[in-house]
Order: structure tokens, then C-alpha cells, then sequence
């Protein structure tokens, strides 16, 4: 078994790029971390590390214990946050993924007044589409996640929330399509198309495609809006997504049309199945549940 320090340790060189300037952080001697390293290789039977003289990169197993390890340290930190609650004042870490949507605002409003009556307890966000938070929330590094029309699983509780969100057509301003004020899948027919990566999202737009007898020609995906954004504005296409995430007003280069007939999308709130709240995550979920009639 490697022990978490070892973690820490191989984390550090990793950040650092060299033996030398880690150990000055972590306040070992540079013979002892280099040691460590060597052990912790042995131990896993694998070179993590390609050293040099200028700095030290990762080998590809090096890189995939990185990321397993950050993963180890951060519900290690997350569960020891938790045995830290003061049994007479809630605090603590509430960990949430959450997609882009400009309803999450609200779900903001609830957590400033949560913070305002509790100080202690910190929030911590993790912004990526779908398929990534649910991966996080099997691995235990999330409490909960806000999604946009996920794929639904035995392994999670979900509850469908009283936001929604409207697709679109995010294009450059000078597009033919700029001229209309409502896009439908019709008009899409030949033209170069950047797709959410999302599995539940591209699927039912492709969906809607294929009922306006629409053939896509998907040039790019992308998992969060702003390099679309850039994608759109190199030329490159046409990106499907939700309204309000891009500001196209005055001189920007962009702009959005909402999709005819209206397509929305409903937010939901996925839970681990079974999964034990800390007090804070508890406190938060309960705040939700009482909100939900003024969102």
C-alpha cells in the first residue's frame, strides 16, 4: 500500500519539475525526496520520472498516477474536512459540480445566504459538462451535481429543479444566419457545426437533427462554452449551446438566435445513491429543498 505521504511527495515533484526545488517546499532534504522517489517507483515496479538535468517530466504512467493521485489526496482532504465539524456550529466543505447554465445564479443566491448565516462553511466548485461530474460524484470527490437533462442511473438520486435553460445558435455577426431572428434545425443543413460533448445533450440534438431530416456536419465538440466561443469566432462553425453564457452585446463579434420550435433543457440535481452527507452538505441540500418554490 503507498502511503499518502508518498502521494504528496510525488505531487510536489511533479508540480515543481525538479528534486531540488520540491524538497525546499515540502522541507525534507533533497537525498531524502530523491530516495523517496526511487522507492515509490520500485514499489509500483514502473518509472514515474525522466530525469534531467534542466527538470523532470513525467513518464505516461507518472502522469496517470498525477492524476490518481490528486484524486486520492483531495477525498482524503474532503473526508477529513468532514470528521473536523464542530458539533455545536455547522462548517465544513460542500463540494459541487456544476455544467454551464446562467441558472446556476440562483443556486449561487441560496449558497450567499447559506454563508451569511454559517461563515465557517466553504464552498468548492468544479465546472465541467456532464459526463465528467458524474464521474467525479462515482469516485466520491463531489457531493452533489447540477446537470443539464443528464442520463439518468440506478446509482444516482435525481430530482428535477424549477430551472431550464434555451438552446441556440451561437455565429458570428457577419453569418447569413445572423439576418434571422429564429434558427430552426432546417436551416442548419450543410453547415459546419460544433457540438457539445456532453453524451445526453449531443444525442438529443442530433435527435432533433435527424426529425428535421438534417444530416449534421459536426466539424468540433467542445465540453464548456468559452472555447467554442473561440471556435465560432475563428470561423470554424456554427456552435449548438445554451443562451446567456456569452455576452454578444456592443462590439463583440458574436451573437445568439434561439432555436424555433423553443428547445429547453431542465436542470436536475444528482446525488450518489445511498451517499452520507457531511453536516454542511446536509445544511446546504436542506436550504435547496426549501428554495425551490422561489427559484
Amino acid at each position: 500500500m503507498i502511503e499518502t505521504r508518498l502521494l504528496q511527495y510525488f505531487l510536489a515533484v511533479a508540480t515543481e519539475q525538479s528534486i531540488t526545488k520540491a524538497a525546499e517546499y515540502l522541507h525534507i532534504s533533497q537525498p531524502t525526496l530523491s530516495k523517496q522517489m526511487m522507492d515509490l517507483e520500485e514499489k509500483l515496479g514502473r518509472q514515474l520520472l525522466v530525469r534531467n538535468r534542466k527538470k523532470i517530466t513525467l513518464t505516461e504512467e507518472g502522469l496517470y498516477l498525477r492524476s490518481r493521485a490528486q484524486e486520492i489526496i483531495s477525498l482524503m482532504d474532503k473526508t477529513e474536512s468532514a470528521f473536523r465539524e464542530n458539533e455545536q456550529s455547522i462548517s465544513g466543505d460542500v463540494y459541487i459540480g456544476c455544467g454551464e447554465h446562467r441558472s446556476t445564479l440562483s443556486i449561487m443566491q441560496i449558497i450567499r445566504a447559506v454563508q451569511e448565516e454559517y461563515p465557517d462553511i466553504q464552498f468548492h466548485f468544479f465546472s465541467s459538462n456532464a459526463d465528467t461530474i458524474i464521474e467525479r460524484l462515482d469516485k466520491g470527490l463531489l457531493d452533489m451535481g447540477f446537470l443539464l437533462e443528464p442520463e439518468t442511473s440506478p446509482r444516482y438520486d435525481y430530482r428535477k429543479l424549477p430551472l431550464h435553460e434555451a438552446w441556440g445558435i451561437l455565429m458570428r455577426k457577419d453569418a447569413p444566419l445572423a439576418a434571422k431572428t429564429e434558427i430552426s434545425f432546417a436551416d442548419l443543413a450543410d453547415l459546419p457545426l460544433i457540438m457539445p460533448s456532453q453524451s445526453s445533450n449531443s444525442g438529443r440534438l442530433q435527435t432533433y437533427l435527424a426529425g428535421a431530416m438534417v444530416k449534421p456536419h459536426i466539424v468540433s465538440t467542445y465540453n464548456l462554452i468559452y472555447n467554442a466561443g473561440l471556435m465560432v469566432e475563428a470561423g470554424m462553425g456554427y456552435a449548438l449551446c445554451i443562451d446567456e453564457l456569452i455576452n454578444t452585446e456592443g462590439s463583440h463579434p458574436l451573437t445568439f438566435r434561439p432555436l424555433f420550435p423553443k428547445l429547453y433543457s431542465d436542470v436536475y440535481l444528482f446525488t450518489k445513491r445511498y451517499q452520507v452527507f457531511s453536516k454542511a452538505a446536509k445544511l446546504f441540500l436542506n436550504r435547496l429543498e426549501q428554495n425551490l418554490g422561489s427559484l
